[in-house]
């Protein structure tokens, strides 16, 4: 018996119509998806997505009214079980740790191509962390180039053991739980337990806020 896979629920919160437009008539053509809804402001796409009950939220960064980085936060608190993927043009690393911060699944340009668009979604719908190529490139530059204090020796990551160290290296890059495994040489059952035990250690929610706490605190991988 042949069994048919549900559709992904998008909803697409643009303040450009055309451009919402586009995104729309692309994910139409694949059937592995269904846009529910569309809104042209943040606020509306907080209700709109309360309403809807969206699998993945397609979000604009900067939109009139409230922003997108109020607009996840917001999303999250009203539908937790959403994954909001900001879709913008700005390439500002703070632009990216804070939309990181206030939950975002992931951070897109706009100028990526169909194809990766979406595969992000896909993976995004699954619980993975999808970040553009130059954002993630940025945010390793970001780490680089920042001044910090030494950590002190009580730092919640101390409690993290070697390989949970090394496994929260590879989120900071966007790394799937197949790619850890492949690079590692383990199962992905092992790695997703890892995962689990470096988010109960650091009282973390996502993978997500494991990758920006990775940055923070220096935990990224050897090069």
């Amino acid at each position: 018996m042949h069994i048919v896979e549900k559709a992904i629920r998008v909803l697409l919160v643009d303040d450009h119509t055309l451009f919402r437009s586009g995104i729309k008539a692309l994910l139409q053509r694949h059937g592995a998806f269904e846009v529910v809804g569309e809104a042209g402001d943040g606020l509306e796409g907080v209700k709109r997505a309360k309403s809807l009950k969206p699998d993945v939220v397609l979000l604009d960064l900067h939109m009139p009214g409230i922003s997108g980085h109020e607009a996840v936060q917001l999303i999250i608190e009203e539908v937790p079980e959403a994954h909001v993927v900001m879709l913008t043009v700005s390439e500002d690393a703070d632009d990216l740790l804070d939309a990181l911060r206030a939950g975002a699944q992931g951070y897109l340009l706009k100028n990526i191509d169909a194809d990766f668009l979406v595969d992000a979604i896909r993976r995004a719908a699954e619980g993975e962390a999808v970040i553009s190529a130059q954002m993630t490139s940025k945010l390793m530059q970001s780490v680089r180039s920042a001044t910090r204090a030494p950590a002190p020796a009580t730092a919640d990551h101390d409690k993290l053991t070697p390989r949970e160290r090394e496994i929260i290296g590879f989120l900071v890059s966007g790394a799937s739980n197949k790619e850890i495994a492949r690079d590692l040489d383990l199962a992905e059952s092992t790695v997703k337990i890892h995962i689990q035990g470096i988010l109960k250690k650091l009282g973390l929610s996502s993978r997500v806020q494991a990758a920006v706490y990775a940055v923070e605190h220096g935990l990224t991988p050897k090069t």
